[in-house]
């Protein structure tokens, strides 16, 4: 099956008093043996968060992780002395690789944040960890698919330890982007606000589409929508 329609309410959730959150695969107290991960896609967690909470410290290993700020801002600190503070439109990558702790907080003391945590594997383990991020304006995201991370790092990606680009849009009504996949390739698109029609299917906040066999990832605008996308070994 070249495409497939993964709904919003299929996914795996946790409603605790500060945070609200929804897995697209197994994680934590979600274990679904159908649902452990896509290609080298791990994790995705679509996660809203109080203000004055977050994530303490804790450590990981052995995963790339990419989060991505929709609203609010988060601020980040790990054992490798980063301090950060990531906005809306802000994109992350941390190397767990040999060992890493770090803490998640709400920027904001009143304020909710929504945010995408997602994990990936890595090339390989044993990786140095580390960690940069970046920051995208709406104008960068709009009608298209902005790359922000790949192997490399060139044209202002971050770099990633696996063969991956993440992708990130925001696209308003009627209108029609698309992203070409090289052959043996496949993707994940998901919907994290909006909505728009994709390949046949129409997904809203929360769906998302598995590509196997296409040629390309196309999208037409429902609703003023922020998509992410990931392009990802066969």
């Amino acid at each position: 099956m070249p495409t497939l329609f993964r709904s919003a309410d299929s996914r795996g959730h946790t409603d605790i008093d500060w945070l609200n959150s929804y897995h697209s695969f197994s994680f934590s107290n979600y274990y679904n043996p159908d649902r452990m991960n896509f290609s080298v896609l791990r994790v995705l967690n679509d996660d809203r968060i109080q203000g004055g909470t977050g994530f303490g410290r804790h450590p990981h290993a052995n995963m790339e992780i990419i989060t991505y700020v929709l609203e609010g801002a988060l601020r980040h600190e790990d054992s490798t002395g980063n301090s950060e503070i990531l906005p809306a439109g802000g994109v992350q990558r941390m190397s767990a690789g040999t060992g890493i702790t770090h803490s998640e907080f709400n920027a904001s003391q009143t304020e909710p944040g929504h945010f995408l945590q997602t994990w990936l594997i890595p090339e390989r383990e044993g990786i140095e960890p580390g960690y940069k991020q970046l920051e995208t304006t709406p104008e960068q995201r709009l009608n298209q698919f902005l790359s922000v991370v790949r192997p490399g790092g060139d044209d202002g990606n971050l770099h990633i330890h696996q063969d991956v680009s993440f992708l990130v849009g925001r696209i308003e009504p009627d209108i029609a982007v698309s992203h070409p996949l090289e052959a043996g390739r496949a993707a994940y698109l998901f919907v994290a606000e909006g909505a728009v029609k994709a390949d046949g299917h129409t997904l809203s906040a929360g769906d998302a589409l598995e590509y196997t066999a296409e040629p390309a990832v196309n999208v037409v605008g429902r609703e003023t929508a922020e998509l992410v996308l990931f392009d990802l070994p066969g």
